[in-house]
């Protein structure tokens, strides 16, 4: 849903605080350096997109990122449990600006990094090969955090960057991260992209297995009871289910995408399952469907004697902070992206990283904007000006959000 616009003054405001950023010495020399380094940017990127690191096995590339976090500057590098990368720009009054990107990629990227014939390799303003779409927003971070440590920028602010681990499998390593912050941060930075769409509201999305469990056999010995009828009966109940009452977000749906269950036409199957995708910008709404599915699963297990469990995928809260959309967060990037020559489209109802903080009530954004094509495909590429050009926005929220001189 898009944005109400915010007032003339406050937008102002923030074009002011950009152009001043602009003409500091600093940050002057920070966006020539963000240019300059295009090379060893771009082969920096080269190097972790050949790391085959699907989300629970990113160790490896964690460790790489670490070293360049190291060999540029940043200061407190470490990784941890997760596997995290995190290095810091020290400020000085206590509190801290965190800006994340994904570290892990999507199993079938794996797929494709194990079978590659030729390594990543740059043609024009692409860098090809899997796993370069989804890191490039890592070597944009770590492009900005170069450039400032080598401008001599000193931030107010701590600078945070946090190359986060399992975001494809519950945003484990997001949550870390925003335990480790959220004392003392005025905001966290999603970075997916350059700025193109800014999001500042998040819409929750609960995905769901449901798991039906019922006695085996063959056909012969009969076809009840099984667990394929209390899989369609529940299905055809749950898509027929009214939404809350009261409900005023059309986006909150609920949705079976898959049905999983038996292998031979003549054994019924001792188990199978089913999807349930359930998402709202209301937390009630999604709260008030899923105790509406688990009546109709009751209903259904007693009426067909199939046991029915809800088994968690994956957990995306959602979350609506007050005065949002007019903080300086979100207007200054705003104001960036349109000095990048970019008309931003802003929403209330983004879904990455940044959930784990607004659904906890901290101020957070997330950039997005293409970062290349063909992702999860054997001709995957990032687009080398975008990179930059995130790292560019990045350098400026630094300046204006973090402060310092």
């Amino acid at each position: 849903m898009a944005a109400t616009s915010t007032s003339v003054a406050t937008q102002t405001l923030a074009d002011q605080n950009v152009a001043a950023a602009l003409e500091t010495r600093a940050i002057s020399a920070a966006l020539e350096y963000v240019e300059l380094h295009r090379e060893s940017t771009t082969a920096f990127l080269a190097n972790i997109a050949a790391i085959v690191s699907p989300s629970g096995k990113e160790r490896k590339r964690a460790e790489a990122v670490a070293a360049r976090m190291r060999n540029i500057g940043l200061a407190s590098v470490f990784v941890d449990e997760t596997p995290n990368a995190i290095g810091v720009i020290p400020g000085y009054s206590g509190l801290a600006l965190v800006f994340i990107s994904t570290l892990d990629d999507l199993a079938t990227v794996a797929d494709y990094q194990r079978t590659a014939k030729t390594s990543p390799h740059v043609k024009g303003d692409r860098l090809i090969g899997p796993g370069t779409n989804t890191s490039s927003s890592t070597a944009s971070i770590l492009a900005a955090a170069e450039a400032l440590v080598a401008s001599g920028f000193t931030p107010e602010h701590d600078l945070i960057f946090a190359a986060v681990a399992q975001e494809e499998t519950g945003l484990i390593g997001m949550k870390v991260v925003y335990e480790a912050f959220k004392d003392r941060a005025v905001g966290f930075v999603d970075v997916l992209g350059d700025g193109r769409r800014i999001s500042y509201g998040a819409i929750g999305i609960h995905w769901w297995r449901v798991i039906a469990t019922g006695p085996p056999g063959h056909s012969l010995r009969g076809g009840l009871p099984n667990v394929n009828q209390a899989i369609g009966r529940a299905v055809d109940r749950i898509l027929q289910m009214p939404l809350p009452p009261g409900n005023k977000d059309s986006r909150t749906i609920v949705n079976v995408a898959m049905l999983r269950s038996g292998a031979v036409f003549n054994h019924k199957p001792a188990t199978g399952w089913f999807s349930l995708d359930i998402r709202s910008l209301d937390m009630k709404a999604i709260d008030a469907i899923e105790a509406d599915v688990a009546t109709v699963l009751s209903d259904v297990s007693s009426e067909t004697g199939i046991q029915l469990e809800m088994e968690p995928f994956q957990l995306t809260p959602s979350g609506q902070i007050p005065g949002a959309r007019e903080s300086t967060l979100v207007t200054t990037a705003e104001a960036i992206s349109q000095h990048l020559g970019l008309e931003p489209t802003l929403s209330n109802s983004g879904s990455s990283n940044m959930n784990i903080a607004i659904g906890n009530g901290t101020l957070a954004i997330g950039l997005g904007g293409s970062r290349g094509g063909k992702r999860a495909e054997a001709g995957e590429w990032a687009n080398i000006p975008a990179m930059l050009r995130t790292a560019t926005h990045v350098v400026l929220l630094a300046a204006t959000i973090g402060g310092g001189t």
